[in-house]
């Protein structure tokens, strides 16, 4: 999955690089109508067009019927019934080429929303005093079975970054807490180290973003396909996750962060795909 995922974030890199010249918000409109046209011709090739149209002319068929015999109970009955079952029918046929297009979909929206719902962690000046809730949280979590060993858990913090509070561990848990302030603009790692020496780290970006901007790294298959921006952690790692609490983007008329960028998604791709719904003559 790692693999996959350095492929399509070297492909988003160049696909959106002169899109991003107009503006952030000008490249996830023109990418999400994009693949809401491809979604759709993709949609025509996987599904039964005929058994859809078929169905829809049926229940129209069965509507007209209810509206004819509308004194007529016992036929009334009978056509509801079929609009019931027509439209389980209908469904059906609508939703088995949706699975395999799920995928793609989760794979663009997770680049998208790592590119585009978060902001650098703010930097503050080195003799600014800051006060505690201010600045940004750094979150380690062990697996079940190593959690006592978070007691010895050593966070290096990278130049230019100091921390607001002493590392706080629960070791019932296996989880640890410290927060820290950006004293510099950067990009680089923060180090975790357990006392038997194993390591794990995480992107870190202050002032600037020099690519796309993560908050979480872990391990397993769903966190690869929400968090393309860094390898997982190994699935036998001690480490389960390591988080840092990036600000979610302010989006003008949308839900800040990742959510505004999924419903922003959503309703550019929708309105691209009406738009060539009746020129591809594509059945839905």
């Amino acid at each position: 999955m790692n693999a996959l995922n350095h492929g399509l974030t070297r492909m988003f890199d160049r696909l959106l690089a002169p899109l991003e010249h107009f503006g952030f918000a000008f490249a996830l409109v023109v990418t999400s109508a994009v693949f809401g046209i491809l979604a759709l011709i993709a949609f025509k090739h996987l599904s039964s067009q005929r058994r859809i149209k078929a169905a829809k002319d049926k229940i129209k068929a069965h509507l007209i019927e209810i509206r004819i015999y509308q004194d007529d109970l016992a036929i009334v009955g009978r056509a509801i019934g079929k609009v019931l079952l027509r439209n389980f029918q209908y469904l059906a046929l609508n939703f088995g080429p949706f699975i395999p297009l799920s995928i793609p979909f989760v794979l663009v929206i997770a680049q998208l929303a790592v590119r585009y719902g978060f902001d650098p962690i703010r930097v503050h000046g080195p003799d600014e005093q800051v006060m505690p809730g201010r600045g940004t949280l750094i979150e380690v979590e062990l697996a079940r079975e190593r959690a006592a060993d978070i007691a010895g858990l050593e966070i290096q913090l990278p130049p230019g970054v100091r921390a607001l509070s002493p590392l706080v561990r629960v070791a019932s848990e296996g989880r640890a807490f410290q927060e820290v302030v950006a004293t510099a603009p950067l990009s680089g790692a923060i180090g975790f180290v357990l006392a038997d020496g194993t390591r794990a780290s995480k992107q870190m970006s202050a002032g600037f973003a020099d690519g796309p901007l993560q908050p979480e790294r872990a391990q397993g298959l769903w966190s690869a396909l929400l968090w393309p921006a860094e390898d997982n952690l190994a699935s036998g790692s001690p480490f389960r996750s390591v988080r840092i609490e990036y600000p979610e983007r302010h989006l003008a008329f949308l839900p800040d962060g990742p959510a505004g960028i999924l419903l922003g998604f959503l309703l550019a791709s929708m309105a691209a795909g009406l738009l060539v719904l009746k020129p591809l003559k594509i059945q839905i």
